[in-house]
């Protein structure tokens, strides 16, 4: 069982990390759904994006997130032998902690209490983005303290 999660939790990670790449490297598909709208003062209706990361700062989060498949992949031993140091469970721990306060959300454009909806990216994040943070935290913890 914590094979599979462990499988499943790689292939998220490594998928996500793939996309901030494309992303970082100059490509458009879904990068307006990826960063948090907020409204245009004096334009009804009008959004822009609440900032524009830059393609290294992407890059960076794509080797984050690498990092964390990687981290599973040690501790479960999958293509190495599994790694039961104390560290490693907790350094996964944190990294589950830090995916459950990014669903939680900074309670203004991201997360499950944010004050900024009605855009692309909000609806993603209340449906999509917010609650596979819980999930992958979820993952996380039960691959650390299994």
């Amino acid at each position: 069982m914590t094979f599979v999660l462990a499988q499943w939790l790689v292939t998220v990670f490594a998928v996500i990390s793939l996309v901030h790449v494309y992303w970082a490297l100059g490509g458009q598909w879904a990068a307006v759904a990826a960063v948090p709208q907020v409204p245009v003062e004096g334009l009804v209706a009008t959004l822009r994006p609440a900032f524009k990361p830059s393609g290294w700062l992407t890059l960076l989060v794509a080797a984050v997130l690498l990092a964390i498949a990687a981290l599973v992949c040690l501790r479960v031993g999958w293509g190495v032998a599994p790694v039961h140091h104390k560290a490693l469970q907790w350094v996964i721990s944190v990294i589950a902690l830090l995916m459950f306060a990014r669903a939680i959300g900074d309670s203004h454009l991201v997360g499950f209490f944010k004050e900024v909806k009605g855009s692309r990216f909000a609806r993603l994040d209340t449906w999509v983005y917010s609650p596979l943070c819980a999930v992958l935290g979820a993952g996380l913890l039960a691959v650390a303290w299994v």
